[in-house]
């Protein structure tokens, strides 16, 4: 069964692809860059829309499985499929944060259970000239070591310790992934060649959670905060490249892969956060603030793009139908 021969008893959600998933990671690493910059409200917000997006997404995920394994199995050995561990590991970076400790951690377990199947599967299949989706081998990765490092003073030094051992893999991983990666969609790209420079972004937010764990001080702890700075300056330097490709080469037409353009957009802004609370550097929060917004800015350029395009795909099926 193809996606296009989905039967129209089906639920819309059913239909979603795997790349959906990056809409819950936008809005997740929203979630938690407004909480520390003290819009709790709007935080709350956006950690609902991702709750919710998840909930669908899971039961999409699980649905798929059951009906048509063979699909099933073909969509899990493609890259957008990791945004299932990413979505979930942001997802409870953000429960962490308000003290929901078990519900974090149910989640790290979930996420952690998933990934080495779908990385496997997606590892075995990478081929020269990938699109930016490729980089979330980098992004789960990293999303476990985030998810580990924040909850390691409530569960003790280990989870600290398994988050360094998933944030030097997610570095090697990156590597890899641009060895894969075909350098042409930063010109071409849809969307989600913006994960090229998500993916040292949320490599520094681990390298910064694992600073602040607590599990390591002195020499270790400054090497983690060097490499932070250094991660946080390679996104930087994505973003700066980034940025002037898109009016350069306008893409306009909206497409669901722009989600996969926010989440970079929210990742860099919470990393220049996190570094700043883990070094003391005061420039760095100024920084993330600004980022932040510029997120912001994105995320609600892309629900407004999402909005007129199904309008417009709704009203092209009545007059079809007339």
């Amino acid at each position: 069964m193809n996606e296009g021969a989905v039967s129209g008893r089906e639920p819309w959600w059913s239909r979603l692809p795997p790349v959906a998933g990056a809409a819950v990671m936008a809005s997740a690493i929203l979630s938690v860059g407004l909480q520390p910059a003290g819009f709790e409200v709007l935080s709350v917000v956006a950690l609902c829309l991702a709750g919710a997006l998840w909930l669908l997404l899971a039961a999409a995920f699980a649905t798929l499985a059951v009906r048509d394994r063979g699909q099933w199995s073909a969509r899990a050995d493609t890259p957008p499929a990791l945004t299932a561990v990413a979505a979930t590991t942001v997802l409870g970076v953000r429960l962490a944060l308000l003290g929901w400790t078990a519900a974090a951690t149910l989640l790290l377990v979930l996420a952690a259970a998933v990934w080495p199947f779908l990385l496997t599967g997606v590892l075995r299949h990478l081929r020269r000239g990938a699109p930016g989706a490729v980089f979330l081998v980098c992004v789960a990765t990293e999303g476990l070591a985030v998810l580990a490092a924040v909850l390691a003073p409530d569960l003790g030094d280990w989870p600290a310790w398994t988050g360094l051992v998933l944030f030097v893999l997610g570095l090697a991983l990156y590597v890899d992934a641009l060895v894969h990666f075909d350098l042409r969609q930063v010109l071409t790209g849809s969307g989600d060649h913006w994960v090229a420079g998500g993916s040292p972004a949320i490599s520094a937010l681990a390298a910064s959670k694992l600073a602040a764990s607590g599990v390591w001080s002195g020499a270790a702890r400054t090497a983690l905060e060097t490499t932070a700075f250094v991660l946080l300056g390679l996104s930087l330097a994505w973003y700066a490249v980034l940025l002037p490709a898109e009016a350069l080469r306008r893409r306009p037409a909206y497409d669901i892969r722009r989600w996969a353009t926010v989440f970079p957009l929210g990742m860099t802004a919470v990393a220049a956060l996190s570094t700043s609370a883990a070094t003391g550097v005061a420039w760095l929060d100024t920084l993330g603030r600004i980022l932040l917004w510029i997120a912001v800015a994105g995320w609600l350029i892309t629900l407004v793009a999402l909005f007129r395009s199904r309008r417009r795909t709704a009203g092209a099926r009545a007059t079809s139908a007339l």
